[in-house]
């Protein structure tokens, strides 16, 4: 019997390359997709238009929602290195081309937050202000143009193990433009591995301000990314919490297996959690 009255669309997560095997898949209810190619450095900083028009070609009639995840690898948003806040402002500002270039709606973008400040900013007199204040330098301009070009930026955990942490520097923008993200796989590492709270938690926590979800199944240790049935979420209680939110977030299979997506999608449906 299913747990919610309305189930949810499944969407997922992959690379250009893997539309066109999943394109039937996509269209057949208008999934939403997540395109994570344009997260690479050496590809924003290279003409990327040709991967854009091949993204756009191979999604051409789809009408659900679109995103992108947006660069991350190598830096922070909330570095304390002016010149390398200016880099990241910038990386992002070029994600946001690339959103306008495929007609993405959403841009993920990776939390600040670490192991370490779970346990150290509350040492500090001010360190979680200073941390807020860092990453409104980062982001504030990156926020503005979001909010014109009709782009949502939301914030995915990674190391976090507040999950309150996160919604609190989102909330701090006070813009339609910036919401957060769940990645359950890192929510379940956080949780097995940091002392972190179970996933669903991390739902309720978010509340309204989720709008985007990686759908991806871990054992606690490690981010796996496998596909969901194969690890130990409890994802019964996570797709309560969801059922609650009238924030519509994006729900996207992100998975090492790009391959066996529709699989993933298959077992949450029979699990009466999605279609």
């Amino acid at each position: 019997m299913p747990l919610l009255n309305s189930l949810p669309v499944i969407g997922a997560a992959m690379p250009v390359e893997a539309l066109t095997q999943h394109r039937d898949w996509l269209l057949d209810k208008q999934r939403d997709v997540e395109i994570q190619t344009f997260h690479v450095a050496e590809i924003l900083e290279s003409d990327w238009t040709q991967i854009a028009e091949a993204a756009v070609k191979a999604l051409d009639g789809h009408t659900g929602r679109r995103g992108i995840h947006g660069p991350f690898w190598g830096f922070t948003i909330a570095s304390m290195d002016p010149d390398i806040r200016a880099v990241v402002t910038r990386r992002l500002m070029q994600g946001l081309d690339v959103c306008r270039a495929v007609g993405a709606s959403q841009m993920v973008v990776h939390s600040p937050f670490t192991t370490w400040d779970a346990n150290n900013l509350d040492a500090t007199a001010g360190a979680r202000e200073a941390l807020f204040e860092r990453t409104h330098k980062t982001l504030d301009a990156v926020v503005k143009r979001a909010e014109d070009q009709g782009v949502v930026l939301v914030i995915e955990n990674i190391e976090d193990k507040n999950p309150a942490e996160r919604v609190a520097l989102a909330k701090s923008f006070n813009s339609e433009a910036l919401r957060v993200s769940i990645d359950t796989g890192h929510a379940q590492y956080a949780h097995g591995s940091t002392g972190a709270p179970p996933v669903d938690y991390y739902v309720s926590a978010a509340g309204n301000m989720l709008a985007h979800v990686h759908v991806q199944d871990a054992d606690g240790y490690a981010d796996r990314h496998w596909l969901p049935g194969e690890g130990t979420i409890r994802w019964a209680a996570v797709f309560r919490a969801l059922g609650k939110l009238t924030s519509d977030p994006r729900l996207v299979i992100e998975v090492k297996d790009i391959a066996g997506i529709q699989r993933g999608a298959a077992w949450l449906e029979a699990q009466g959690l999605a279609v």
